[in-house]
């Protein structure tokens, strides 16, 4: 795995390691693409040195992936929310006539006799 960049000033690809985050005008290409990549004629490719071995995940990896899934937790299902926020909405919205108690932004209404 390679990232490509380009610098359109100077006419020069650069092809390097696998980027660790995301920019724009940045491209990942695999193995078989990275090395046969072609450029535009009066173009220059620097190809830098790529590790020999994988590299493995490290702390800070781990520690943003934990961070991911514990953001994902928090969050209802999708379907849940949307449910729930109709349900919210129609429960505020009181039929004429219709008493009910209010606690805090919720509203219980009564059946009608």
């Amino acid at each position: 795995m390679a990232t490509l960049t380009y610098v359109y000033a100077d006419s020069t690809a650069v092809l390097g390691p696998l980027a660790t985050y995301a920019e724009p005008h940045c491209y990942d290409l695999c193995e078989q693409h990275a090395g046969s990549l072609t450029v535009p004629r009066g173009w220059e490719v620097l190809r830098l040195a790529m590790p020999t071995a994988p590299q493995q995940p490290g702390p800070d990896d781990l520690l943003a992936l934990a961070n991911a899934v514990r953001e994902a937790a928090a969050l209802p299902p999708k379907g849940q929310a949307a449910k729930a926020q109709r349900a919210s909405h129609s429960a505020l919205e009181a039929p004429a006539g219709a008493e009910g108690a209010r606690r805090g932004h919720l509203r219980i209404l009564r059946e009608p006799s």
